[in-house]
């Protein structure tokens, strides 16, 4: 906890004591030749666990923290800083499991966390009955080793069935292992996959399509799999038939087994990754034969409703056949067997797609609008041509936050969102989305006092035009003469906007004290879908922290 604390005081201790005393002149460190062909000075630190690297790095820490730590606010901002971060009332963000709720919970008691469950009825409680599944400190202890939650595979729509992935020490080899989440164990003789850089998909109860390592040949360059086999239950790795073998340039081949609400399976796709950001989907038919899906090959599948695909588009798509042309940024709906493409929704130049969740009968986009959040829920065509496009509503949800979409499920058209800006705390909301409503559950009480600030956004001009929105954070009575010490915050790489979060260290060790507050939110003039992490099903990640129904 003491390097988290370091981190949220030192840019206001040096803040405020740039606005209490001139800066000292200073002569500015020598930098690096701009000859391409010089020697890097500083290339010895690409080695970072290097006995030198480690040392610098122990100097520069112990440097900082003397300087920190000998200022007189110090050690009150400390403790505000640890209060903070150590609350226990915080809001345990659900995910859908079957018909329960499920949550990794982390504190100073298990600090590598506790996977437990909720009825939907028990988690609208101040204190839920929640039922361990799986105590990570416990099995570390147990097994001696560092087990870190990467996720779990389940099987729809009982979810009873898991593929839990851990990872000795966090990094992105897993093992997997078989859970039953009711009788809250690993199942005895169950199927298990050693330690690698691998992909699972359940097929049925006793079948997994797996990407993994196979042996000699089997991983590209990037040490990903590139085969992908059939396994049955019970019945040796050794036996696994092989369905796709991509090829020895490709970053990647992987699964994805798409369902119906109801858990049939709908479609099972192949993606080969020719690059980390180029993705070909191939259809797998009943039959075993691989047809290629004509999609563009920078695409984000976000899930599968009513038997089309649901698609963020990267790249102009120009018109081929009936679909007609899209752009970059498009969500769109594609139907694999007559190669028919429907556009959801087309953002406007000031609209960014930040995330795309399908329900079993919806699709909830949550869209920035010059940063500020919101959700529009999309319902498909309601006649059988499509020719009616897809009619939305806009969720009741507080204007001028950041909004998330933290889970939704497939099964039904449940959804959980979270709501929060600058001087709001995070509330959680329960949405239905085939009627629209909303309703708060719950709702983090305020770590500062925020009634003497006011927020405003304003647009800052690049030098080539381009409008830059930033968010201002500044007391009521504000002086606009220069007085009011300022910490000012950008951030512009990957096409990712920084939106109005609530930052309870900010506001108590900053703005509680006077301070004013800059936000330069990046520039959403471009459409386009945000890239996403590991929560996304295309891409190298395998698995992401929450639940995820296969």
């Amino acid at each position: 906890m003491r390097p988290v604390v370091l981190a949220a005081l030192t840019s206001l201790l040096a803040a405020g004591a740039a606005q209490a005393q001139p800066a000292a002149p200073a002569t500015p460190p020598a930098l690096p030749s701009t000859d391409p062909a010089a020697p890097d000075p500083f290339g010895w630190l690409e080695d970072i666990h290097s006995a030198r690297s480690m040392d610098w790095v122990n100097a520069e820490n112990a440097r900082t923290a003397a300087r920190l730590e000998t200022d007189p606010r110090y050690e009150t901002f400390r403790r505000e800083a640890l209060a903070i971060f150590t609350a226990e009332d915080r809001i345990p963000y659900p995910d859908f499991l079957g018909k329960r709720l499920a949550n990794l919970w982390q504190d100073e008691t298990h600090v590598k966390g506790v996977w437990r469950v909720a009825t939907p009825e028990s988690f609208r409680q101040a204190q839920p009955d929640w039922e361990t599944l799986i105590d990570l400190d416990a099995l570390s202890k147990a097994e001696g080793k560092n087990w870190i939650f990467k996720g779990a595979s389940c099987l729809p729509p009982e979810d009873r069935l898991c593929l839990v992935h851990l990872s000795n020490g966090g990094g992105d080899a897993a093992e997997i292992r078989e859970f039953d989440t009711v009788a809250r164990a690993f199942v005895p003789g169950g199927f298990h996959f050693d330690a690698g850089k691998q992909d699972v998909a359940w097929l049925s109860k006793d079948v997994l399509l797996v990407a993994r390592d196979w042996g000699e040949g089997t991983l590209s360059k990037s040490g990903y799999p590139l085969v992908i086999k059939r396994v049955a239950r019970g019945e040796p790795l050794e036996a696994a038939k092989e369905i796709y073998r991509g090829q020895p340039t490709d970053v990647r081949a992987f699964v994805r087994v798409l369902r119906d609400p109801d858990g049939s399976v709908g479609r099972v796709l192949i993606g080969r990754n020719a690059s980390f950001f180029q993705t070909d989907y191939l259809d797998l038919s009943h039959d075993g034969g691989i047809k290629p899906l004509a999609l563009p090959r920078k695409v984000d599948l976000h899930g599968y409703l009513g038997g089309r695909l649901i698609l963020g588009i990267n790249e102009d798509w120009p018109a081929a056949g009936s679909h007609g042309a899209f752009k970059a940024g498009d969500l769109v709906a594609y139907d694999p067997d007559t190669g028919a493409a429907e556009l959801i929704v087309h953002p406007t130049p000031t609209q960014t797609i930040d995330a795309v969740e399908v329900t079993a009968g919806r699709v909830l986009v949550s869209l920035l609008d010059n940063v500020s959040g919101a959700i529009d829920v999309y319902a498909p065509p309601s006649n059988a041509s499509g020719s009616g496009g897809w009619s939305h509503q806009r969720l009741a949800l507080p204007a001028g936050s950041a909004l998330t979409l933290r889970a939704a499920d497939h099964g039904s058209d449940k959804a959980y969102v979270t709501s929060e800006s600058f001087l709001d705390a995070t509330a959680l909301w329960a949405v239905n989305a085939a009627t629209g409503a909303v309703a708060q559950v719950k709702q983090l009480s305020a770590r500062f006092d925020g009634s003497g600030h006011v927020v405003e956004q304003h647009f800052a001009t690049s030098a080539d035009g381009t409008k830059v929105p930033y968010f201002l954070v500044r007391p009521k009575e504000m002086k606009f003469d220069g007085s009011t010490p300022t910490v000012m915050f950008g951030y512009g790489g990957f096409q990712i906007s920084e939106t109005p979060t609530y930052r309870p260290e900010v506001g108590k060790l900053w703005l509680e004290r006077g301070g004013a507050y800059v936000l330069v939110a990046g520039n959403t003039a471009r459409p386009g879908t945000r890239p996403r992490c590991a929560s996304t099903v295309s891409g190298p990640s395998t698995t992401s922290r929450r639940s995820r129904r296969t």
